[in-house]
């Protein structure tokens, strides 16, 4: 799903899993999500999916804006629906993994959802549609033959908590199955020796506009003139990969995964969003763990989810 890049990022340890049991892969996707995977899989055969353009309000509430793209999630789900159907008279595929986008499913073949969110929060004010938005999700999943959630099935460790917890699967027909977390991270050894530092503060950017260009340009007034050295990852992967410096403050589109773990372990200072890919990679890294980094967890204005986790972890 092309909803920032933690669905893609999440993805690459799946990706890297299947080839090594001896798989072949087709990687599918449209936008910056795609070309994501590509970068970590440049050999694979790949298809463009449906492309979903979907921006967020420019002010601290979502529901209009997500209730108005109902209509284009509905026809870019039946257009996924389409496309996978014109794949398989074309390729033999023995299983399909959707991470999210509702329309990859087919009575020919197994087909999994991977999804953390089992339970979908809404807004203050909004909360008496809570169940009905849950039903409406179970409903999606409920066309697929299983359903894979990345994290643990004990809730005392898990890092979505209440999100990938249903509190009575007993009516359900679908298998749900905890795989753990996913992280890119998990595929790099962590670094025996001390990562020399190379910024006091890092930031790393994603998600949907104008909220994304919003925090970047907030986190630029907050530190400019500042004595700390200040890395921006802006999270574009179709910009050319050019170094800006102004001052103490150096932006660059994106970081390969090896840049970016090193860069958040030198770090003393991590700012992102609170989303579910960024909380997995991080205690992937162990930096809730270790405690030498301040992290400072910012939510998406308007996304109950982020909002969430941004507060179970500072509790933790």
């Amino acid at each position: 799903m092309n909803w920032g890049l933690g669905h893609a990022s999440r993805c690459v340890p799946l990706v890297h899993r299947f080839l090594l049991e001896g798989h072949e892969v087709i990687l599918g996707g449209d936008g910056e999500s795609l070309t994501l995977l590509r970068r970590h899989f440049p050999n694979l055969r790949y298809v463009y999916l449906a492309p979903l353009q979907l921006r967020y309000s420019s002010s601290n509430r979502q529901v209009w804006a997500i209730c108005k793209a109902i209509p284009r999630l509905i026809v870019w789900s039946i257009k996924d629906h389409t496309m996978l159907r014109a794949v398989l008279r074309e390729e033999h595929v023995d299983r399909v993994v959707s991470d999210n986008r509702f329309g990859l499913y087919n009575p020919a073949t197994e087909c999994i959802y991977l999804t953390h969110q089992l339970r979908i929060f809404l807004p203050q004010g909004w909360r008496w549609a809570e169940p009905l938005a849950s039903r409406v999700h179970s409903w999606v999943y409920k066309h697929y033959n299983a359903v894979w959630v990345p994290d643990y099935e004990d809730i005392r460790k898990s890092l979505a908590g209440e999100l990938s917890h249903l509190s009575s699967v007993s009516s359900s027909s679908c298998v749900f199955t905890y795989i753990g977390p996913l992280s890119r991270f998990s595929l790099i050894p962590l670094y025996a020796h001390a990562v020399t530092p190379s910024f006091d503060v890092v930031a790393v950017l994603s998600g949907l506009e104008p909220q994304r260009s919003r925090l970047e340009a907030e986190i630029k007034q907050r530190f400019a003139g500042s004595e700390e050295r200040v890395l921006i990852v802006q999270g574009l992967m179709n910009r050319p990969n050019t170094r800006f410096r102004r001052g103490n403050i150096t932006i660059v589109p994106y970081l390969n995964d090896e840049e970016l773990a090193k860069a958040f372990l030198g770090a003393k200072h991590i700012i992102a969003r609170s989303g579910y890919s960024t909380i997995m990679d991080l205690a992937a890294l162990g930096l809730f763990e270790n405690h030498k980094s301040l992290i400072e967890l910012i939510p998406t204005p308007g996304q109950p989810e982020q909002e969430y986790l941004a507060v179970l972890h500072c509790k933790k």
